[in-house]
């Protein structure tokens, strides 16, 4: 009996199961392969065995990264979704995952983390929201640097910067991907018919939240809506393979309902906040008083009250 497996990933929102890109490709293949997974969605990668999401945790070769080489390892455990695909069938899947990659991924990166606009209204409210304090304050801006840099390698271009010129060539490419993707799809249930394989897995987690996400600036988002055929097939595969989360999220009520909800918790977010708050300043001061910061301010005062005329200590001794 093989060794139970379990994966880390980003929780989910927006009706998916998780948020994240790589993480959706992984927790969808390991549905179609029928792998048994222990999940645990989190909003810390570092409690993750490996510092990073997804990650699986295996007992034979420790804990692996990165969906390709989750997948990989997933097939040496006999989950399979590729099983009964051809030859030709195998290099279509090769060829397309290579085009998403370097097509469609820089584009979504563009909008969700360099997009000023999507940043700051969805993706870093969202962390900020969902990752546990104190990491929520510098979390996001960690993941925004990386992001970046990841889109500077996948581009080839160490000196890419955010801009209008670059999101026209970043949505052009990803376009022209979507519509071929459309193409190959056509009425099919799945892109090599009636089975999903890891090219479904890698498409659906590339789609998926770009269709369900709320972005302000949705100029990506509105090409994939008029792609009927791309969206009924994350709507399917959410319905057969994550009923629980295909759902849309009741959390989003209009404002005058007055069936309590979140305004009866509002006194208690605000508290939290305040607490929150306190404690910081605690800790900062608590820090100043351990490190002798206060003490040495106390003292230099009344060294210019005792003895004005005595020379005052450098000034590399008072930035200590």
């Amino acid at each position: 009996m093989a060794a139970p497996l379990e994966l880390y990933c980003w929780k989910g929102d927006w009706g998916l199961p998780s948020i994240d890109t790589d993480s959706l490709t992984v927790l969808a293949y390991a549905k179609f392969a029928g792998a048994p997974l222990k999940v645990h969605k989190i909003t810390n990668p570092w409690r993750s065995p490996t510092g990073s999401l997804p990650a699986l945790k295996t007992r034979e070769e420790g804990s692996v990264s990165q969906p390709s080489k989750i997948i990989i390892h997933l097939r040496k455990q006999k989950y399979n979704a590729d099983y009964d695909l051809s030859a030709k069938e195998g290099a279509d899947t090769l060829a397309f995952i290579s085009l998403l990659e370097e097509k469609l991924l820089p584009a979504l990166i563009y909008t969700f983390w360099l997009d000023s606009k999507n940043y700051v209204d969805l993706t870093r409210r969202w962390h900020a929201d969902n990752v546990p304090f104190p990491l929520n304050f510098f979390l996001p801006n960690r993941i925004h640097g990386q992001q970046l840099d990841r889109l500077r390698l996948v581009r080839g271009d160490s000196g890419l910067e955010p801009g209008d010129d670059i999101e026209k060539e970043l949505y052009r490419d990803a376009l022209e991907c979507m519509t071929l993707l459309s193409q190959r799809l056509g009425s099919h249930k799945f892109f090599f018919g009636d089975s999903p394989s890891s090219l479904d897995a890698y498409v659906f987690g590339y789609l998926a939240p770009l269709v369900k996400a709320k972005l302000p600036n949705a100029k990506l988002q509105q090409h994939l809506t008029s792609l009927d055929n791309l969206r009924l097939f994350c709507s399917n595969i959410l319905t057969l393979y994550f009923p629980s989360e295909g759902r849309e999220p009741p959390s989003q009520k209009p404002s005058g309902q007055a069936d309590g909800g979140d305004f009866d918790h509002e006194p208690h977010k605000r508290r939290k906040q305040l607490l929150s708050a306190l404690l910081a300043l605690g800790a900062m001061l608590g820090y100043a008083v351990l490190t002798g910061i206060v003490s040495i301010q106390r003292v230099q005062s009344q060294q210019a009250i005792d003895a004005p005329h005595r020379h005052r200590p450098q000034d590399e001794e008072d930035e200590e």
